[in-house]
């Protein structure tokens, strides 16, 4: 099924921590009928998230954050329960990854493993997500984490149980889609 795409106009609306832009379209489908067409698309980049696990312990991390959107959308203390993930700033993925994991959980990993990539909100949000699973060991942990100062993220981390994990999103502790995809790719795989 072949799609055609004209764009007919752009227009910067927002270019503050990424980019909204107004984009008028048309779009023909396979049958020939053409649609003219206005969306918002914001473009904030590329990203990358990863779940890290132990298999001896049975346990993963976490990062615990404030997300000033989860707020306004009724979370009502802002804090979200996540996978480690960062924006690539047009690094590869696993330089990303790496150094994300570093800066906010405080494990040095040597290996990790891509198993997916993602648009997670494709209606309206240009970015991939690009999915890692790593494990770990208490001798990979070489600094405290919890994010850079200079960013302000003030992330905790959190080594929790994977059955816990999973229990916490039919509890709704966990709402995040990234890590709610990892535990269940953990379950899913027999990993843990």
């Amino acid at each position: 099924m072949e799609h055609s795409i004209k764009i007919l106009s752009r227009k910067l609306l927002s270019d503050n921590w990424a980019t909204l832009h107004k984009v008028e379209y048309v779009h023909t489908l396979p049958s020939g009928k053409s649609q003219n067409e206005v969306r918002e698309v914001y473009d904030r980049g590329n990203g990358a998230a990863i779940l890290l696990y132990n298999i001896a312990k049975g346990t993963v991390i976490l990062t615990r954050q404030l997300r000033i959107a989860t707020w306004y959308n009724g979370n009502t203390e802002g804090l979200m329960i996540e996978a480690c993930a960062g924006l690539l700033d047009e690094a590869d993925p696993e330089d990303c990854i790496r150094r994300e994991t570093e800066e906010e959980t405080g494990y040095t990993l040597t290996e990790v493993t891509k198993v997916m990539e993602a648009y997670m909100s494709p209606g309206s949000v240009s970015e991939i997500l690009y999915f890692f699973i790593a494990a770990y060991s208490d001798a990979m942990k070489t600094g405290e984490g919890g994010g850079l100062d200079s960013e302000q993220e003030n992330i905790e981390v959190l080594e929790i149980s994977f059955n816990e994990a999973l229990a916490m999103i039919k509890t709704k502790q966990i709402k995040d889609a990234k890590t709610i995809m990892l535990l269940q790719y953990l379950r899913l795989e027999g990993i843990l």
